[in-house]
């Protein structure tokens, strides 16, 4: 089974007075309001991994911690499917923006400190959403819509003010902790009608038909609220508060050619004139303030235009866009279009092509400016040595982009698969050894650390760094038994099996108590 649908199953009821292309049309960020809508059915729960015990049904309002709970419990699913875009590059843009954003506004972080998760999945309409937690995710369609930086930061700036006002935990608050467990569930149902409008169906409960017209993420007071916390980040971060208004009007005026099916942004985020007239409102007096786009934002754009359709279809389609931006002859075009027909040509198999059109891009970017730098143009150089089988080149390209941009997370992972391309095994387990005892978080590092030790033949180590991948995407039981190999290998040190018992230890207290809170969940 593919997609979301492998999950998670639910008995659902669908009135005959909703109709599938309206079930299709339904977006994760309008599911949520599903559960505070009066008279809606709850749903029975046939099967679901463990979700979390959300604590006191009683409390007017979800704890902080709780809430991450319930973020990450659907993160974990998320990633399992293959519409999210683990894309590195993607993620590194996208995460630094939003830092962007936090940094002028800590306290968005609230009483338990969150850190922020930006994310991409792969979906041709457009919609952002906010869950449990603080993490917020994009479809790609909208990467690629918005025509500046500006109009991009002011989506995520918006649904920063969805988190930062807890609204999401002010509405999950208030209901029944059976209504709370098969949120996650919901969420991923409505994700999964994009590409499996069947599958979809079958995860999404029942419910009324006018529920299911009113699809409201939030209350409109709720909406005006985190405009106006996002026109303020957006301020103080220096990107220009237009972009804002120019893009809730683009979208509204769009809405008007699509009748009943408008865009799913305005269904889960309503549109209304005035919300616009009190972003205008807020924004008359402000002195303009121009914001210069990063290169990479284009440069991003490109890649997502990719990455959205990566068909045959889907990349001729996206050659004919390059060509046509081509044409526009600027600087920032050139280097843009350059750039998306070598992540093509890679596509199609022709690093040869994919390394001259790449030379091509940094040649116009370095005409207009010497000085420039792009981590998205340095990680596509490594990617390209890499599929050209060049592992020496592949490194070479890897400690330069190191040296310029030190604090890239993408370009150190991809610093390791260099030094293991090229064989220098015993400097890959040193070098990601280290980067494990910095991000210990980074379930990455340790795949990456087992796929070494393999090739070391070390296997207890080998087994170790599998346990703590798992352990880390949540497969507790996986890791136990990666632990039990471990255990058994014929290389394990005394050290090691001590190591083994303590995290068996940690692992099997962790699992019970997610039983535990699952069997609170049931009973309620």
């Amino acid at each position: 089974m593919s997609g979301y649908h492998s999950i998670v199953k639910l008995k659902f009821i669908i009135p005959s007075a909703i109709s599938l292309p309206r079930l299709r049309s339904l977006t994760m960020a309008g599911v949520l309001a599903l559960l505070t809508l009066p008279g809606m059915v709850a749903p029975t729960l046939v099967h679901a991994q463990s979700l979390p015990s959300l604590g006191d049904t009683e409390r007017e309002a979800l704890s902080p911690l709780m809430e991450r709970k319930l973020g990450e419990q659907i993160m974990r699913d998320i990633k399992r499917n293959r519409d999210y875009l683990s894309d590195a590059p993607l993620q590194e843009y996208l995460n630094n923006l939003g830092t962007s954003l936090l940094t002028v506004r800590p306290e968005a972080r609230g009483e338990a400190q969150y850190d922020f998760f930006f994310f991409a999945v792969r979906d041709p309409m457009l919609n952002a959403f906010a869950l449990p937690g603080g993490f917020i995710g994009v479809h790609s369609a909208l990467v690629l819509a918005a025509q500046n930086e500006s109009e991009l930061a002011s989506v995520m700036a918006h649904e920063i003010g969805h988190v930062a006002q807890r609204h999401i935990a002010r509405m999950l608050g208030k209901q029944k902790q059976d209504s709370l467990i098969p949120l996650a569930a919901m969420v991923l149902g409505a994700l999964a009608i994009s590409s499996s409008p069947d599958a979809g169906m079958a995860m999404i409960m029942g419910g009324q038909g006018l529920a299911l017209q009113r699809q409201l993420n939030f209350s409109r007071d709720a909406e005006r609220e985190a405009d106006r916390v996002g026109l303020d980040i957006m301020r103080e971060a220096g990107f220009e508060t237009s972009g804002m208004i120019n893009f809730f009007g683009r979208l509204q005026t769009a809405s008007r050619n699509y009748s009943d099916n408008a865009p799913p942004y305005l269904r889960s985020h309503p549109m209304t004139t005035e919300r616009i007239a009190d972003i205008e409102a807020r924004t008359r007096d402000l002195r303009y303030r121009q914001h210069v786009d990063s290169l990479d934002f284009p440069l991003i754009q490109a890649r997502v235009r990719v990455l959205q359709d990566p068909s045959h279809q889907g990349l001729l389609d996206a050659t004919t866009s390059f060509e046509r931006q081509l044409q526009l002859k600027t600087r920032t075009a050139t280097v843009a279009g350059k750039y998306g027909l070598a992540l093509v040509a890679l596509r199609q198999g022709n690093p040869a092509k994919a390394q001259s059109l790449l030379n091509e891009a940094r040649a116009a970017l370095n005409n207009g400016s010497p000085s420039s730098k792009s981590a998205v143009l340095s990680s596509f150089a490594i990617e390209i040595k890499l599929a050209a089988h060049q592992p020496r080149e592949a490194v070479q390209e890897a400690e330069a982009a190191r040296n310029q941009f030190p604090i890239s997370r993408g370009i150190a992972h991809q610093y390791a698969d260099a030094l293991y391309a090229a064989g220098r095994y015993e400097d890959a387990a040193a070098y990601l050894r280290d980067q494990a005892q910095l991000y210990r978080q980074e379930s990455a590092l340790y795949e990456r650390l087992a796929k070494v030790y393999a090739a070391l033949k070390m296997q207890a180590q080998q087994h170790l760094a599998l346990a703590e991948s798992y352990a880390l995407n949540g497969s507790l039981s996986a890791a136990l038994d990666q632990l039990a190999i471990a255990r058994k290998a014929p290389d394990a040190s005394f050290y090691d099996q001590s190591i083994i018992d303590a995290r068996e230890r940690e692992i099997k207290a962790q699992r019970l108590e997610d039983i535990r809170q699952e069997k609170e969940g049931y009973t309620g």
